[in-house]
């Protein structure tokens, strides 16, 4: 193991040149499964990290409630360890486990409030709530459903009321919910990764702007929809929950929709800016990957065979 299993504590330093580099260069749909499963990897990897170095590093601790074998000096030759990395892991890794509980009960949570406030309501797919506040977004669900307020279609002709629906069903359909979850739990699991959880919450908003483009067949209506929403709306109730107006760079979302429509990539060309940095990413989130598995199938055969059954 040695010092390998600290890798993945950093290595999500090498998916920051791509977290911005994506989001101006590739096709959104392309850029969020790309960043989602880098953090997703990087953030599982890193976790692991701090649960090995909790084991190998407080084994020899009085106390603790280890097997003796897992103690012995065989083993400790066999498995290099830190006592002072070992014991500092242990409240990181309790911060990290109860970040990550706190944002999945929070974004349960948001949703149970949603479905509630349509109690009563029909069951269509769109539920208009009469309320003063400007708002829409995508609830998903097993049918999935959006919510807009009267306000808020108050303040929309009917070609941005089209974009606007035609937004949200995008958002649906493309269950952008699970990646923004992802990201956000990703980001409470390792703070190097926050670029990444800021960069798929505008590439989300960026794929669902395409797709409504296509459907409505006008990029301006979709920008100019955008726009005015933008200004009266505050935006989705939770931040895994996605909307037309959501918080961020909504220039930029205008501006690249009054520009051609983003060619779609599966990979971009190597010989790139954005294609070094997509490289260095997968390079970085392969060897976190393969750290981490090295170091927890050494550590399991180590105590696995120091442990008396």
């Amino acid at each position: 193991m040695g010092v390998f299993v600290f890798l993945p504590l950093v290595l999500p330093l090498t998916a920051w040149p791509v977290a911005r580099l994506a989001a101006h260069h590739l096709h959104p749909r392309t850029a969020t499964w790309l960043l989602s499963a880098v953090a997703a990897v990087l953030a599982v990897c890193s976790t692991l990290c701090l649960a090995l170095l909790v084991v190998v590093g407080t084994a020899q601790l009085p106390g603790n409630p280890l097997p003796d074998g897992w103690s012995d000096p065989e083993v400790r030759e066999a498995v290099p360890y830190d006592e002072v990395a070992g014991q500092a892991a242990i409240p990181v890794l309790a911060a990290v486990l109860a970040a990550c509980v706190s944002a999945a009960w929070r974004h349960h949570r948001v949703r149970r409030d949603a479905e509630r406030a349509l109690t009563g309501l029909p069951d269509t797919p769109v539920a208009v709530l009469p309320d003063e506040a400007p708002y829409a977004y995508a609830l998903p669900g097993p049918k999935g459903r959006i919510v807009v307020s009267t306000s808020l279609l108050s303040c929309l002709d009917s070609s941005e009321r089209r974009a606007l629906f035609a937004h949200e069903r995008a958002h649906l359909a493309g269950r952008h919910h699970r990646f923004l979850l992802i990201v956000q739990l990703a980001a409470r699991a390792n703070p190097f990764l926050r670029p990444l959880r800021t960069a798929v919450a505008y590439t989300a908003e960026r794929w669902a702007d395409e797709d409504a483009a296509a459907a409505v067949g006008n990029r301006r209506v979709v920008a100019r929809a955008i726009g005015r929403a933008a200004l009266v709306s505050r935006g989705a109730p939770g931040v895994t929950l996605a909307g037309l107006a959501a918080p961020g760079p909504v220039p930029r979302r205008v501006a690249a929709l009054l520009g051609p429509a983003p060619a779609a990539r599966v990979w971009p060309p190597v010989f790139t800016a954005v294609g070094l940095a997509a490289w260095a990413a997968a390079a970085g989130t392969t060897v976190s990957a393969l750290s981490s598995a090295n170091a927890a199938v050494t550590l399991f055969f180590v105590l696995k065979t120091a442990t008396p059954l």
